[in-house]
């Protein structure tokens, strides 16, 4: 039965058929590249300059056309290529993901955990396992979301919608957690400083926002899976492609190198938890803490999550047979960067934008423009904390990292909101939301570039248009949905978290 197509439809086909028509990826990073050259000479003549929040300086647009940015750009262009953030994440955690899916672990795991699952729980399960991904920083990216497209194709899925709930969780829903992650300690420590601007003694401490974000964890499960089922799904409809992944029963030799992959992630597992849990471990910081941004355990945590899985799939292979030398682990190693060429390459031309479009302040000045926009209107109340995550949302198409964001409108909103009498780590949540619900959809956010590469495995002629249609539907619902329970917290005068509280004055615990 063919399905009729809706009004909601027509939009995103719109916006697929538009978008596909762009050049292929790696092409269309060139040219933004080549466009941020130009726009930086155009608002640089236009002497356009913004106040830097935090330092009081003046920010204007730099040049990259002059003779210092040429010089950049041909001097720079193999450190923007190595420096680009996820390139080494990605090569590093997939020589261990490699491994565990050439010795044949990931398949026997996935035989277990999907064989008789019900759709529907299945999908949520793979949103909320992208959810909790973030424990891991940006591990999930690289782990999950190829994941979630294996699941569904050997259930007789369509790949790439498992590809999109898993990217939901983890994108989407990088806020949320039921658990603290590296993100709130980094996101504290910017809105203590900030609301020091007005009171000195005030301290923000990382869990001030975990009530609302355990909540959210499940509300964001519920939407995605929801927005899976219903639209992505059925608009995406029967999977034609070439690429099939089939599972048969898990057969004794399986059940076996199961048994010694556990022994061996148990082992892993306490190896690392020996070297973080003592209060004095050689993982932790100078302070003792665990999960802070400068901790050794957070900056090790891609040689970790490689680790968990290169040593249990070498030991599943030696059970099984799949691993008889070391030949055969070289051989799996290498295979899996060959599988990566396609990645490199775009991460090449995706490396150039980003570090041009950072040199040129561009997305500074679009920050603090926004700020200033939000400061002008003269909102109070509800709308005002409204339109402060729809402008957060806004910012985040174009300006990627949290953190870098939180730095530029931290310093004007949490003042501006303490003067509302609304508390700086109400401020933070509220900007935690519009931080996440945009990464779906934003060509500029850095992971996007590898959720292509692994979409374009299971279709060679997805394009940009066919992913931001398909991930559009999951940022309205997530947005709306969102800002919904925000305003029954906020009516409701609920603790937002340990330490937490909505208003000045008000500690609720």
């Amino acid at each position: 039965m063919t399905r009729k197509r809706n009004f909601g439809d027509s939009i995103l086909g719109g916006i697929e058929k538009v978008g596909n028509k762009l050049p292929h990826p790696i092409t269309l990073f060139f040219l933004l590249a080549g466009l941020t050259l130009v726009l930086s000479w155009i608002v640089s003549m236009l002497g356009i300059t913004v106040v830097h929040p935090t330092t009081g300086e003046t920010v204007e647009a730099v040049n990259l056309l002059s003779r210092e940015g040429i010089q950049n750009i041909f001097g720079r262009a193999v450190t923007n290529f190595t420096g680009f953030a996820p390139l080494g994440t990605v090569l590093v955690a997939m020589l261990g993901v490699g491994v565990a899916d050439r010795t044949g672990l990931i398949k026997a795991l996935i035989k277990v955990l999907v064989l008789g699952a019900p759709d529907a729980l299945l999908t949520a399960a793979v949103v909320f396992a992208g959810i909790m991904s973030n424990i891991a920083s940006d591990a999930g990216y690289v782990v999950l979301v190829p994941l979630g497209a294996i699941i569904f194709a050997v259930k007789g899925r369509h790949p790439l919608v498992g590809l999109a709930a898993a990217f939901a969780g983890v994108s989407g829903g990088f806020s949320a957690n039921l658990l603290l992650s590296t993100i709130d300690p980094l996101l504290a420590g910017l809105t203590a400083e900030s609301a020091q601007l007005l009171d000195p003694t005030y301290a923000v401490p990382p869990t001030v926002n975990w009530y609302f974000m355990i909540a959210s964890t499940f509300l964001v499960t519920l939407v995605a899976t929801w927005v899976t089922e219903r639209i992505v799904a059925p608009r995406l409809g029967e999977y034609k492609g070439e690429h099939i992944d089939q599972l048969d029963e898990v057969t004794s030799a399986e059940k076996k190198g199961l048994v010694w992959a556990l022994i061996a992630m148990l082992l892993v597992a306490a190896f690392f938890a020996a070297l973080t849990v003592p209060a004095n471990g050689i993982l932790r910081n100078d302070q003792g803490e665990i999960i802070a941004g400068n901790s050794p355990f957070v900056q090790s945590m891609v040689p970790i999550i490689a680790l968990m899985f290169l040593i249990p799939g070498l030991a599943f292979g030696v059970a099984v047979g799949n691993v008889k030398s070391d030949g055969d682990v070289a051989t799996y190693l290498s295979k899996s960067m060959q599988e990566m060429g396609g990645y490199i390459a775009l991460a090449f031309a995706a490396g150039q934008f980003v570090a041009y479009f950072g040199w040129s302040n561009i997305g500074t000045i679009l920050a603090v423009s926004g700020a200033e926009f939000l400061q002008a209107i003269n909102l109070t109340g509800l709308p005002l904390i409204i339109m402060f995550i729809i402008v957060a949302g806004f910012i985040n198409l174009f300006l990627g990292s949290a953190s870098a964001k939180w730095a530029i409108m931290a310093p004007v909103f949490v003042p501006l909101f303490m003067q509302l009498n609304y508390s700086p780590e109400f401020t933070q949540m509220a900007y935690r939301i519009g931080d996440s619900v945009t990464n779906i959809i934003s060509p500029l956010m850095p992971y996007f570039a590898i959720i292509i590469a692994f979409a374009e495995k299971y279709d060679h002629n997805i394009g940009i248009g066919t992913l931001i249609s398909t991930m559009l539907p999951y940022a309205i619902a997530l947005l709306i949905a969102w800002i919904l329970l925000l305003v029954l917290w906020f009516l409701l005068q609920l603790p937002i978290g340990p330490g937490g509280t909505i208003f000045l004055g008000m500690l609720l615990m």
